[in-house]
């Protein structure tokens, strides 16, 4: 009986630390020692996992048929000799299209809580991924995650912060956030995400109407600063694991091209006031990728961040 019973002990103990180990959140079995951020900091947004469903088969339009006001507000990525153009009213209510660019697969993310557009290189270690809405937050930034691995990706440290593709990092290509009206001049013949999704939802309306100038934080973040308006909007660099972020206010009082330095490389900045975007080019005019992002959220997760002033 004795030996019955300090078997089933050690059976438990055996047992205990692998359930121990793991915790699940939301739909996630996430492994603590598989993580990068502290568990207790990710947060449910409220819809579950691919409760906002993503993009992955998108259909699109040419320039003349996009019915489109000038003054929208697109993601834009000119990459392979290929523009495309995706409006924000639909990344709204999607948050991530799974696109390809020729040969090269691509992750365009929206993340409406922090105003933060980035697209990604979806082909990690050479295996294309497949990206969805994990429905959960950290810094109140959207969790990305590849159907393959479940791993939870991180869009604004573009890096995967759970999983077995833990500190694996993604490349982030130069996206633009800007107008309709900007982005076709530029590119003429732009491709335009089309309404045409596959699912019933209702692109005229914005769910986060009124959001873009409140003071107000839906989801905690780890710490904030009170140096500018938490939705003021900000491109963000890094370079080399450094971090600078360049505030509309401050790059509104430049005239100009804008020249700075930053962690030992020299590069320019054409900011357009009209349409509040920003592009950066290295001293080779090679277009240099930037976060735009509001000001809270960029913070959250860079404190040690630069701030640009004129």
């Amino acid at each position: 009986m004795l030996r019955r019973y300090l078997n089933f002990k050690l059976m438990i103990f055996l047992l205990v630390p692998l359930s121990a180990t793991a915790e699940r959140i939301g739909g996630f079995e996430i492994a603590a020692d598989q993580a990068s951020i502290p568990l207790r900091e990710i947060h449910s947004g409220g819809p579950p996992k691919d409760g906002i469903p993503a993009i992955d088969h998108p259909r699109f339009l040419r320039a003349g048929k996009a019915d489109l006001r000038l003054e929208e507000r697109v993601l834009g990525l000119n990459l392979n000799g290929i523009a495309k153009a995706y409006p924000i009213a639909i990344m709204n209510w999607h948050e991530i299209v799974n696109d390809r660019f020729a040969d090269e697969p691509v992750a365009i993310t929206y993340c409406p809580l922090c105003g933060s557009g980035v697209a990604f290189s979806a082909r990690v270690s050479g295996e294309t991924l497949q990206f969805g809405v994990s429905g959960l937050l950290y810094n109140s930034d959207v969790l990305l995650y590849d159907r393959k691995t479940e791993s939870l990706w991180s869009q604004l440290l573009a890096r995967a912060v759970t999983g077995e593709m833990n500190g694996t990092r993604l490349e982030v290509l130069p996206l633009m956030t800007t107008t309709w009206s900007e982005w076709r001049a530029q590119h003429p013949e732009t491709l335009v995400l089309s309404r045409d999704t596959g699912h019933v939802r209702n692109y005229d309306r914005d769910p986060y109407a009124g959001y873009e100038t409140d003071e107000g934080i839906y989801f905690p973040v780890k710490q904030q600063d009170p140096r500018y308006h938490p939705k003021e909007l900000v491109f963000g660099l890094e370079i080399d694991g450094r971090f600078k972020a360049y505030p509309v206010a401050e790059l509104s009082r430049a005239e100009g091209e804008i020249r700075d330095r930053f962690a030992g490389r020299a590069f320019t900045i054409r900011y357009n006031p009209a349409t509040q975007s920003a592009r950066f080019f290295d001293s080779q005019g090679g277009e240099i990728p930037v976060i735009q992002s509001y000001w809270f959220a960029w913070y959250a997760f860079h404190p040690d961040t630069e701030v640009f002033r004129p």
